[in-house]
């Protein structure tokens, strides 16, 4: 290789050392698949065994596949502070408890008051029918007694001989001991009812009560009933069951509440079971699955009509269509062998995978096709013997390897970054997400090239497409001259590439770039990171329903929280204090941490509260008969701890305390105590949807861990809510996207850097991609999407996406030889725009399949995907060919020569001699020696 650099006007010009080692890495990488061609071309057969067995090989490892589909293993941060208290948590109160609700409310709008006996009446038989229906598993029968919650409480009056007073319910019904008979006789029901406690308790279980001066209920809009079951779940090959409370939920309460809605007219009931969720999301995944076989199809019906040139007869290309949906699964079940066999965890997000491979994988079939068929211009098929259709496979593959490498390797380390995300689905996900498309590329530059090399002896041979075993009559092929200018290249080069690289056009793009990028970051600053859980349940889903009830009926009642004490002897040497520790929770639910106000029992349940009142009263004849010091509280550790035991007990007077107390194993020592509060709801109207506010969610975490911490005069103690695992989802998903999303942008320059060999294309490769990402976040904004777990996954693929299409262009762009900057842009996009192009389509109509699905997840995914593949391929093909007009690098030694300079007569050429700026060395050995492999089609 020289220094010096002859350009078009036949003046030499001293390359810069940056330029001389971007024609040694050009050489290199196109040497190394020259060579790899030649194997691949003259062995196809061998090529396409080995890479079958090597993807079947690797697939057995799917037998170690680890499915998980809890929650709190999926989407819940490793490792953090909100982890810790859940665990510090159930080691003293264990999970035991699976919910169901009912709220109940008046159809009739003229009168919405649901207070009323024969509303009443109504909830009574189906309550009746819930408590008392049978569900069988594995031959042994269940009701809600044998299932529910042991608890006391829940009667006005305790019957020992109704196993309802020892079940976990809550309900106004109650005070009528959930007795039918004794509703029915009851003639004063509305004073019956008013006995049930305070205002506030009452506002608990009666939805907008309306009260009068005297504070006494005269009518409410709804009534809720809540039943609690005993959780028996167990963890079997990563997926938590319950099948025996699974199925009384839905034989039972689910049969029962949905024949109600059609057999009591006159009320409306909304309903939530604890299996709801994983019923609707779950069916709604499953059956949303039809639409990514429909997009296979779609695929391939448009690849068949857009890789050949013909859709039927010489020159289709149906059978290399077919062949690149086999590269995309074999990638797809070798990596996710390869995968499992790293003991990465498989969830439910993990299904739209094989979608995403099917557009990058797509992407390198178009332009390894097109490169086929570059190197045949001029080249009718007949007068290519063996030797010369397998070089010239050889010279394909070195003219499209540095592009899908780039492309794929870009893609690889985008995903790689991102594996180490602290959200293990993420993690997992992207760690999968690598390792198939490394396999993609493995295989598109083996399986796919040999396929194409026995396509192209087919049709040498003029056999049928899909049918290779039957042969055409033999009819001269007068026309085949080579392979010419598709429609596209054509489009590019005569009206796309004039337009957008005259003056007026290069300024037009400019202008609308600037404001396209101008809008993308006003529309990144305002995109909020939300708590879209709701989104993941079909819009006709009754789980919806409910939450708008809940919303409309119960506003204040929000998520529960706990404040766990621990350490026995400093319980009760603070006993005054934490007897009175509503004083300090007072006044903070307009404000962080927004809890709501110690008023009810719904809102605040405190044992030590609940004794001092018991004892003042009572003293402790009913709970052992200990002395009681000057305080009124039992004047010994050990007393106390006796009389505590003997209060909130099942069958104590204080049994609605029974969940709240941890004893040691003899009861002899208190472990710790919890007290409970609860949260308001913390929601937000969002374009006309209700949705959890996330910003509030987390300064309500972080204050009531900043109250908690500042309570030193109390014994240690530390606040638990269910939420928080989800709420630190928020905090660091915000941070890992902007984190993670310039990690993978800096290493797509880097590696840009490296492949594409040139500082300048490299930028503005960077630049582009930059410029695309912070533009899908700003179509985000605009059409309602946040930031959550399913987004950014989506984020961190269309970096690797939209680098595709600008990285084509831009290797390219350096290997079209010239002095002039406009018409090496104009070859580039005659050259590879086609293929940019049509895998661009093909990836967008498969996602536009998906924007039909109800499921959020593929709802997401084809949006993004469909902004990913419209800004990206927009952006490579307008974007970057006007600013490599103007600013882009001096080509490659090795470039073709520009089309207008050269002579008539060397149209059609001597594709050998082309092939040493393809690795000359590699082509004399095989000259010299190297055996080529004679197969046919």
């Amino acid at each position: 290789m020289t220094s010096d650099q002859t350009d078009t006007s036949g003046s030499a010009r001293k390359k810069s050392c940056s330029e001389s080692a971007a024609d040694k890495v050009d050489s290199s990488i196109s040497g190394l698949f020259y060579r790899l061609g030649l194997f691949c071309n003259g062995r196809p057969k061998t090529t396409i065994g080995i890479a079958l067995a090597v993807s079947i090989l690797c697939a057995m490892g799917m037998a170690k596949l680890n499915t998980e589909n809890r929650p709190d293993k999926l989407w819940v941060p490793q490792n953090t502070e909100a982890e810790v208290e859940q665990k510090q948590f159930l080691s003293y109160f264990p999970a035991n408890s699976r919910f169901q609700s009912v709220i109940a409310s008046s159809i009739d709008e003229s009168s919405k008051n649901v207070l009323t006996k024969s509303q009443l009446v109504n909830m009574m038989k189906l309550h009746e029918s819930v408590e008392t229906d049978v569900s069988e598993y594995e031959g042994t029968k269940y009701t809600f007694t044998d299932l529910c919650t042991v608890a006391g409480g829940s009667c006005s009056t305790y019957e020992p001989t109704n196993p309802i007073c020892n079940c976990l319910v809550i309900s106004i019904l109650k005070m009528w001991n959930y007795d039918l008979a004794t509703l029915e006789a009851d003639e004063d029901f509305m004073s019956t009812l008013n006995n049930y406690g305070t205002k506030e308790d009452l506002d608990g279980v009666l939805g907008n009560a309306v009260f009068d001066s005297n504070g006494k209920v005269i009518s409410a809009e709804a009534i809720s009933l809540a039943y609690f079951l005993a959780d028996r779940s167990v963890v079997e090959n990563g997926s938590q069951t319950d099948p025996i409370n699974e199925a009384w939920e839905e034989t039972v309460f689910l049969a029962n509440v949905e024949a109600a809605k059609t057999k009591y007219t006159n009320i409306d009931l909304s309903y939530l079971s604890s299996r709801s969720f994983d019923d609707e999301f779950g069916g709604e995944i499953g059956g949303d699955l039809i639409y990514v076989q429909i997009s296979y199809i779609v695929a391939f019906v448009f690849l068949g009509a857009t890789m050949g040139n013909k859709l039927c007869g010489r020159g289709s290309r149906w059978t290399m269509a077919f062949s690149a949906l086999m590269l995309v699964a074999l990638s797809t079940v070798a990596g996710f062998g390869i995968a499992s066999l790293g003991g990465l965890l498989y969830g439910p997000v993990h299904s739209v995978l094989p979608f995403v491979l099917l557009g990058i994988g797509v992407d390198d079939a178009f332009v390894i096709a097109n490169a086929f068929d570059r190197e045949r211009e001029g080249v009718p098929r007949d007068t290519e013997d063996d030797e010369s259709m397998v070089k010239r496979g050889a010279r394909a593959l070195a003219r499209s390897g540095a592009s899908i490498t780039v492309t794929s390797l870009t893609d690889l380390v985008a995903f790689a970054i991102s594996s180490s995300s602290a959200l293990p689905a993420l993690g997992s996900f992207c760690a999968f997400a690598s390792i198939n498309i490394f396999f993609l590329w493995a295989l598109s530059a083996t399986f796919f090239t040999a396929t194409m090399l026995l396509d192209e002896k087919r049709q040498r041979a003029n056999r049928r497409d899909m049918l290779c075993c039957f042969t055409r009559k033999a009819i001269k092929d007068e026309e085949d001259t080579g392979s010419k200018e598709g429609i596209i290249s054509k489009y590019f080069r005569n009206y796309h590439a004039p337009a957008i690289l005259s003056k007026p056009g290069k300024a037009i793009c400019i202008a609308v770039f600037a404001g396209l990028f101008a809008f993308g970051v006003y529309g990144t600053t305002q995109l909020p990171v939300e708590d879209s859980s709701r989104n993941f349940i079909p819009s006709d889903s009754y789980i919806n329903s409910y939450a708008s009830a809940a919303d409309e009926y119960f506003p204040s009642s929000g998520t529960s929280l706990h404040i766990t004490f621990e350490n026995g002897r400093d319980i009760y040497n603070n006993r005054e204090s934490l007897a009175a520790l509503d004083n300090r929770v007072k006044g903070l639910s307009k404000e962080p941490p927004y809890i709501a106000e110690p008023d009810s029992d719904s809102t605040y349940q405190n044992v030590m509260t609940g004794m001092k009142i018991f004892l003042s009263t009572y003293g402790t004849g009913a709970i052992g008969n200990m002395t009681l010091g000057d305080d009124s509280w039992p004047a010994t550790y050990d007393d106390f701890v006796q009389a505590l035991g003997l209060y909130a007990n099942i069958r104590g007077p204080g049994a609605r305390y029974a969940q709240d107390v941890a004893m040691s194993s003899d009861a002899s020592d208190l472990n710790a105590f919890r007290v409970k509060l609860e949260y308001v709801r913390l929601t937000k109207l969002r374009r006309g949807d209700v949705i959890d506010d996330a910003d509030r969610q987390i300064k309500a975490m972080d204050a009531t861990r900043d109250m908690v911490g500042s309570w030193t005069d109390l014994p240690e103690a530390f606040p638990y809510s269910e939420k928080f695992i989800t709420v630190e989802g928020f905090k660091i998903i915000n941070t890992e996207l902007y984190r993670n999303v310039g990690l993978a942008i800096m290493a797509v320059g880097l590696i840009v850097l490296i492949t594409v060999a040139n500082i300048v294309t490299a930028l503005l490769i960077t630049v582009n991609v930059a410029f695309c990402i912070v533009e899908i976040l700003g179509f985000m904004y605009a059409l309602g999407l946040v930031i959550d777990s399913v987004s950014v996954i989506n984020l961190v693929l269309a970096v690797g996406l939209s680098v595709d299409y600008s990285a084509h262009i831009g290797h390219c762009f350096m290997v079209k030889g010239g002095n002039s900057r406009d018409h090496r842009a104009t070859e580039a996009l005659a050259d590879i725009g086609a293929s940019v192009l049509n895998g661009a389509l093909s990836t967008f109509l498969a996602v536009a399949v998906l924007l039909f699905s109800t499921s959020y997840v593929f709802k997401t995914l084809s949006t993004q995907f469909a902004l990913t593949v419209g800004l990206g391929v927009v952006h490579g093909l307008v974007l970057l060919p006007v600013l490599l007009s103007l600013v882009g690098p001096h080509p490659f030694s090795s470039a073709e020569e520009p089309k207008e300079v050269e002579p008539e007569a060397t149209k059609v050429i001597d594709k050998t001699e082309h092939a040493e700026s393809f690795g000359a060395d590699a082509l004399q050995n095989d000259e010299d020696g190297e055996d080529v492999e004679e197969e046919e089609a």
